[in-house]
């Protein structure tokens, strides 16, 4: 094992952050995250939350499993419908009683992020954090900040997302990759749309698709999808100058659907430009290493993007346990992890791009 207490610091205090931190705590390293905002956020919609995910979160206890999986809706039905309402096709999931087995479950962000923040020590956190460089040698490396401080440790993991700053010292110059969705996402309280447990799907045609599922507690998560070409100006951002949804397009979606979306708050919602990453050649540099979104950002199409956060996590953390050195940890990772989040990120954006696309619609302003 790397010799405890090694100091380790983490860029990111999203799900994979928090969760690595808990890992490398629990066996005895001296953990640091540095979060940019304020706040470690908390907030945010629902996701498919798939079995691999809860299978990482079991890693750390059953307790932490089963907690999430208590603030979530297991799946029983996959639905597939028509714009016109129709169902397609319907997938049962098969009930198991057996403990090694884990559900698919939607559930609110929320829940995971603040089950991960609770097992987080407080002394840990370093809020208002905004990396600004990152200097490197085979055994030690240096974080400065736009606060005026800087840390000095043995390790530093990228856990910063898409917009990855620790990226750039990893691998410069790489830039997200659009999609050519415009999504919109929004949570409110249950309609008749979505029966408890099911997920629903409505199938991409004349340049949208849509989702809709239960996330407990009398919640429901939907997501609206338009093909929408880029404007040149705003090639690069995350959210859009113009957030509104296009009458012309929603008007497409079955009646119950679309009242759902008009009915959710307006501070509900949630607007963004879908990007993901090309494969990167490398995602250790020395003793710096990337993990989750700021390493493998994928379409959501297959739904791993936090799961496969998460697995990173657990995977880094038996590394360093099994590895004499951080160098040595590091490479086994980098050379077991690449081949699988590539793999990810293909098939993720083959599933995204070849299904049911027409030319691309440019938004009304």
């Amino acid at each position: 094992m790397v010799s405890t207490p090694k100091k380790i610091g983490i860029v990111g205090a999203g799900t994979t952050g928090l969760y690595l931190a808990i890992l490398l705590k629990n066996q005895g390293f001296e953990v640091f995250i540095f979060e940019r905002a304020p706040q470690v956020r908390v907030e945010g919609c629902g996701i498919l939350l798939i079995r691999s995910g809860l299978e990482a979160l079991s890693f750390h206890s059953q307790q932490l499993c089963d907690e999430v999986i208590q603030a979530g809706v297991k799946v029983r039905t996959y639905e597939f419908r028509s714009l016109l309402g129709q169902v397609v096709n319907s997938e049962s999931v098969e009930e198991t009683e057996t403990k090694d087995i884990f559900p698919n479950l939607t559930i609110h962000r929320e829940h995971i992020a603040e089950a991960l923040l609770r097992r987080v020590p407080v002394e840990s956190l370093y809020l208002n954090h905004y990396l600004d460089s990152i200097s490197s040698t085979e055994d030690r490396v240096i974080a400065k900040f736009r606060n005026g401080t800087q840390w000095e440790g043995d390790l530093l993991v990228g856990a910063d997302g898409l917009n990855s700053q620790v990226r750039n010292f990893v691998v410069p110059e790489i830039k997200p990759s659009y999609l050519g969705d415009l999504v919109w996402r929004g949570v409110l309280p249950s309609t008749e749309v979505c029966p408890d447990g099911y997920f629903i799907v409505y199938i991409r045609a004349r340049g949208i698709y849509a989702n809709a599922f239960d996330i407990g507690n009398g919640r429901l998560h939907w997501g609206f999808f338009i093909e929408y070409n880029q404007p040149e100006d705003e090639q690069g951002n995350l959210i859009p100058k113009n957030c509104q949804i296009p009458q012309q397009e929603l008007q497409k979606l079955p009646s119950a659907m679309r009242r759902t979306i008009e009915i959710t708050p307006p501070e509900n919602i949630v607007c963004r430009y879908s990007y993901d990453l090309d494969p990167l050649p490398q995602i250790v540099s020395k003793n710096v290493v990337l993990l989750g979104d700021a390493a493998h950002a994928k379409s959501p199409s297959r739904a791993q993007g936090m799961s496969s956060g998460l697995q990173d996590a657990v995977l880094l953390s038996k590394y360093l346990k099994s590895s004499a050195t951080i160098i040595e940890a590091l490479a086994g990772y980098q050379q077991e992890r690449l081949p699988v989040v590539h793999e990810l990120q293909l098939t993720s954006r083959v599933k995204s791009q070849k299904t049911g696309r027409i030319n691309k619609l440019q938004l009304s302003t």
